[in-house]
């Protein structure tokens, strides 16, 4: 793994993208109709609720980023908030913006 600072700020940039093109979709032509066409206006809903919850998770991530560089900065990268713990090198890997270990999580 390189810098994680590095990689932590290109995460930051990736996600914050993500959520700015969430922001960008057209604003919707009106109310979700439910009459005789109830398909129509199911996967209208469906989406809308897709979007929140990719929406919320982003936003999660982005937490959990800033957590993850606030501990680079501070030193304790890599220590498990919970439980202090070192935070298994493959799993830092994988999830460069882990701050807890795998039982904690």
């Amino acid at each position: 793994m390189t810098d994680p600072l590095t990689e932590l700020r290109a995460k930051r940039a990736e996600v914050a993208a993500e959520l700015d093109g969430l922001m960008q979709l057209p604003p919707d032509s009106g109310g979700i109709s439910f009459g005789k066409r109830v398909g129509d206006g199911t996967s209208i809903a469906v989406e809308r609720i897709t979007q929140v919850a990719a929406h919320d998770g982003l936003q999660v991530m982005l937490a959990e980023i800033d957590r993850a560089e606030a501990k680079v900065l501070d030193g304790t990268y890599g220590v498990c908030d919970t439980c202090q713990a070192p935070i298994a090198p493959a799993r830092l890997e994988a999830r460069f913006w882990s701050t807890r270990c795998v039982s904690c999580a």
